[in-house]
């Protein structure tokens, strides 16, 4: 099947990948084409750009924590019947877990899906240097296919034409184009990387404004013929039938709660769940004929005050729980059914409590990187011991645990002597920090929506 693709891969972190990946999304849009945006690896806040500016589910592609045949399935079932596919990388072009360089890297995916790459470099005070680079970036592994670079940070058109001319030169790699340094385009961050696109005042406007700059000094017709010369790819996909069980299950979804891997969500609607959103800073209470919650991570600290002074739906989650509703808490969500959140000022704040602990933000990253889960103990996503790979990215940590009981066993990936308990139980609910996307272990899954049908049905839930 003809699936016209490529890879915007930076040389590193901070130069500009998601600045020119929406740009390049938003101006292909004005030309009419219909884009099925990727993110690589686990990122929550890139997908939900792209997911605004194209209109279509950004996917994420993770080759550490997904097989190579489930990546390659995803990434046809949901380009499928589009005209172009958009690949944001992670980090640096090379970078993985570790030091292994085909482990969860943007040269991996690129090398699995048989993508060209473009090359952002930043070329602000470089000439022929950054033909040295570019040249590194080839020659450090012949299967990726680099067929194009990108300068940001260039002085001007002047500049950028000299280091065109280099590169061009002595990689035989051609340059497509560039950006200047512009403060008014540009996405701010915060303590977990940009500031989520809900959040974003005018983005509307704002991806306008880069869209144009983008028209104006990036070559589109060049880069779309690159993706359309992309091999073709196929994969004998898996049998995956749908099943009507009429379970219902309510996912928070607002600006404190929203990191979701999109697919997560289509294989628990595969597997016979109704997924109906609801929002623990606005409603009232909860949806009715809920048979399970799922809360997300997101940003909890930021909307303290506000989860606190809506008392009633704290009170009803708390309800619901305590009789047995079957409950999946991921980071964020696993901070709101603490006791309480202490946020960077130092302001505390009440939640849910189903946790008897408290949640206190630190000033530093706690937990960062890709780990293995044994889940030891039964619980609500794991009727039996299982393993699933995943992710922590966190700035908080728990305080005075009582009563706490554990379900996973967690290893550092890229340091196994790094080990600590995680994954609180508690009636039914469980709560982690580690984000898995269900796709690793597709069991966890079905355990965690049999359980919902088991709730619906009044059986007993052994978790």
């Amino acid at each position: 099947m003809s699936n016209p693709r490529f890879v915007l891969a930076g040389s590193q972190s901070g130069v500009g990948k998601t600045t020119i990946s929406t740009g390049i999304m938003a101006a292909l849009l004005k030309r009419k084409f219909d884009i099925q945006p990727f993110k690589v690896g686990p990122d929550y806040i890139d997908p939900a750009f792209h997911t605004f500016i194209t209109g279509h589910k950004s996917r994420n592609l993770d080759s550490w924590m997904l097989d190579k045949d489930v990546i390659v399935e995803l990434f046809l079932r949901n380009s499928m019947g589009k005209d172009i596919a958009v690949i944001e990388g992670v980090m640096g072009l090379y970078d993985g877990c570790g030091s292994d360089k085909d482990n969860g890297s943007t040269a991996h995916i690129a090398k699995l899906l048989k993508a060209p790459v473009i090359l952002i470099i930043n070329g602000k005070g470089m000439s022929n240097s950054a033909a040295a680079q570019v040249m590194g970036y080839k020659l450090y592994d012949p299967e990726v296919d680099i067929r194009g670079v990108i300068i940001n940070q260039v002085s001007g058109e002047k500049h950028y034409r000299i280091l065109k001319e280099s590169i061009e030169r002595d990689t035989g790699i051609e340059c497509l184009g560039y950006l200047v340094p512009n403060p008014e385009i540009k996405l701010e961050s915060r303590h977990l990387g940009l500031i989520p696109a809900m959040e974003v005042e005018n983005l509307k406007e704002k991806l306008e404004a880069i869209a144009t700059i983008v028209e104006a000094s990036i070559d589109l017709d060049r880069l779309v013929a690159i993706a359309e010369g992309a091999v073709d790819i196929n994969i004998e996909f898996s049998i995956e039938t749908s099943v009507n069980r009429d379970i219902n299950i309510g996912v928070a979804l607002d600006k404190a709660f929203h990191f979701y891997y999109e697919d997560n969500l289509d294989l628990m609607r595969k597997l016979g769940a109704n997924i109906i959103f609801f929002s623990p800073l606005h409603d009232d209470c909860l949806p009715e004929n809920l048979h399970g919650l799922y809360f997300g991570g997101g940003y909890p600290e930021v909307f303290a005050r506000d989860l606190e002074e809506n008392s009633y739906m704290r009170s009803k989650i708390k309800e619901a729980i305590e009789k047995g509703m079957p409950t999946y808490a991921e980071c964020g969500g696993l901070m709101y059914l603490t006791k309480g959140i202490t946020t960077f000022e130092g302001s505390k704040h009440e939640m849910v409590g189903i946790f008897d602990c408290h949640t206190r933000m630190t000033g530093r990253l706690q937990r960062f990187g890709y780990i293995t889960v044994d889940i030891d103990e039964p619980c609500v996503i794991a009727d039996d011991r299982s393993v699933v790979r995943a992710h922590e990215f966190h700035r908080s940590i728990l305080e005075e645990e009582k009563n706490s009981s554990y379900a996973y066993s967690v290893t550092k990936a890229s340091d196994r002597s790094q080990r600590w308990k995680c994954g609180l139980k508690m009636f039914n609910a469980l709560g982690a920090y580690c984000h898995i996307h269900f796709y690793s272990n597709k069991k966890l899954a079905k355990d965690f929506i049999g359980n919902c049908e088991k709730f619906r049905d009044g059986s007993d839930i052994h978790a």
